[in-house]
């Protein structure tokens, strides 16, 4: 199953309701769940961004809809990575012009 990462911001409403962030967590985890995936990790972070998440999806449409989803909560704004795990990397190399 294809991984993505999602680079996560808060905004300001996302700050302003911090305290709800267990409830968010819950919430993110079942609309994965409900698009087929399945959550890997997430981390608190510092620096330029505030969260990342790795997440499981089936395919790409999963993915894009689970971005648009989080952007709807108004409480993150997302940039989301396609991951290649050494052995996809290796037949992408091995496949390239």
């Amino acid at each position: 199953m294809p991984t993505f990462i999602y680079l996560m911001n808060f905004t300001d409403q996302g700050v302003k309701n911090i305290k709800d962030a267990p409830q968010r967590k819950e919430a993110a985890q079942k609309m994965i769940s409900d698009l087929g995936g399945t959550m890997v990790s997430t981390y608190l972070t510092t620096g330029e961004f505030d969260r990342i998440l790795i997440v499981d999806f089936p395919e790409g449409g999963a993915a894009a809809k689970f971005a648009l989803g989080m952007g709807a909560t108004g409480n993150v704004r997302t940039t989301t990575m396609r991951n290649f795990d050494e052995d996809e990397a290796m037949e992408i190399i091995s496949g390239s012009p």
